[in-house]
């Protein structure tokens, strides 16, 4: 995709979407990371139907850390992998609460320190929690950057670190949420709506379906 082309990308998402965010329910940094522990192989929906119970019962690392792996897992057990969130998650809250006195750091390497969380994760919080520019790349951001050519790659990081180089820089903050709702609704996996496409023109996708 040519450089004019990724800046009218991103032009026309922001126009349709001037300020994105996740789907994910949160209130705090620490909601949000515990969200995102649990929406890996999980969709947002089902996540915050578990959060919107848990939350106003325990939403600190000491209150969840009480509850204990047991007292935890009945809150998320609608959730896939659940029993190694909740051992993941309790461990979270121990070291957020002896090493970091009960804050999300702020930090990639102190992130992926903690138990459940990899570079996915830590980027999603960087990102929505403390608005640093970073690209999370899920199978949505994926799909995307493969389909139209933005920024093709084999591997998630390879995606994150072209992303990072081609996405002009006044969009760069946004692009994460711009890519994984447009992946969700749009440049859906089996059926991309491509007739309703606001980037149609200028996706190689759409390209090749026409030749």
């Amino acid at each position: 995709m040519k450089v004019a082309d990724r800046q009218e990308f991103f032009r026309r998402l922001q126009s349709v979407m001037p300020e994105p965010t996740t789907e994910l329910e949160y209130t705090s940094p620490f909601e949000l990371l515990i969200a995102v522990i649990l929406s890996a192989q999980a969709t947002d929906v089902s996540v915050n139907k578990a959060t919107q119970k848990l939350y106003p019962v325990a939403n600190t690392p000491e209150k969840i850390a009480n509850l204990g792996v047991e007292g935890l897992k009945p809150f998320i057990r609608t959730i896939g992998l659940f029993n190694s969130k909740a051992e993941n998650i309790i461990k979270t809250c121990h070291i957020l609460t002896a090493q970091h006195g009960g804050e999300v750091p702020r930090d990639r390497k102190s992130l992926e320190a903690l138990p459940g969380v990899g570079r996915k994760t830590a980027n999603v919080v960087l990102n929505t929690a403390f608005g640093e520019p970073t690209i999370a790349v899920d199978t949505h951001i994926f799909r995307v950057s493969n389909r139209t050519s933005l920024a093709p790659g084999k591997t998630p990081l390879q995606v994150e670190l072209k992303l990072l180089k081609v996405v002009p820089e006044e969009y760069r903050k946004d692009a994460h949420h711009w890519l994984i709702l447009h992946g969700r609704y749009t440049c859906k996996a089996r059926k991309p709506n491509c007739p309703e496409c606001i980037v149609a023109d200028l996706c190689s996708f759409k390209l090749k379906t026409e030749v």
